[in-house]
């Protein structure tokens, strides 16, 4: 790390007594504003910074919604976005998206060929690293639109694999 060698900077700290009375008086826990700790240019100063962040859906192309499902607003965009573009700048840095495979207790499945109408997109298709279900890691960083739309359908649910791959096959 070569910014604040030895410090941690957080924003906030949420959990258990414990946890507040390791940060209470703690000269390795230093509170910042969100808008330091967020700042892209910041976070790259941070070598080998993984920046590990949800998503509601993601496309066959690698574009992550966290915040809407279509037109829909349902939750902030948080920090994700400065933080895999932070990862994205930071020596060694990585930008991985976890999601389950599926939503709506199975019936449908996350990882979609295209996002919605609307969809607002949280994290591009060219800063998301990597892209990790229950079905394992997808590497997308460095891959071309049709061995991106491969390894995302590799871990999609096994269910919805084969109506994914015919809508890879099908010109947009």
């Amino acid at each position: 790390k070569r910014l604040h060698r030895g410090r941690m900077d957080v924003a906030e700290a949420m959990g258990t007594r414990r946890l507040f009375d390791f940060v209470r008086d703690n000269d390795r826990v230093n509170m910042e504003s969100s808008e330091f700790v967020h700042d892209p240019d910041i976070v790259a100063q941070l070598d080998r910074f993984v920046a590990i962040n949800s998503a509601l859906e993601i496309d066959l192309t690698g574009q992550v919604t966290a915040e809407s499902l279509g037109g829909r607003q349902v939750a902030g965009i948080g920090g994700q976005f400065d933080f895999v573009l932070g990862a994205s700048r930071s020596r060694g840095g990585a930008a991985i998206i976890a999601l389950p495979s599926t939503g709506r207790e199975g019936s449908v499945s996350r990882i979609v060929p295209r996002l919605a109408s609307g969809a607002a997109v949280t994290t591009p298709r060219f800063l998301a690293d990597w892209v990790v279900t229950e079905y394992g890691a997808a590497k997308l960083k460095g891959r071309g639109e049709r061995e991106r739309a491969a390894a995302l359908i590799a871990v999609a649910h096994p269910r919805f694999r084969e109506e994914l791959e015919r809508a890879a096959a099908t010109p947009s």
